[in-house]
């Protein structure tokens, strides 16, 4: 059974990061290294997701800022 207010976390992809802040994969490895993303969760060995929410946090850090600094 899904609902989407069931508070359960959202997992999204590398790509559908990506495509959320419209920032490359390779920006977002950076900034993952630099611990300026959101931690990514493992899923396996070769693969990553991140928790949805956060990554919305993340975006709505950046639009915070840009109006502190203006």
């Amino acid at each position: 059974m899904h609902h989407d207010n069931d508070n359960t976390p959202r997992l999204i992809s590398m790509n559908d990061a990506a495509a959320l802040t419209s920032l490359s994969r390779t920006m977002i490895c950076r900034l993952r290294d630099q611990g300026r993303f959101p931690e990514a969760v493992p899923l396996g060995e070769k693969r990553i997701a991140f928790v949805r929410a956060e990554v919305v946090e993340w975006i709505q850090a950046r639009i915070a800022g840009r109006r502190a600094a203006a």
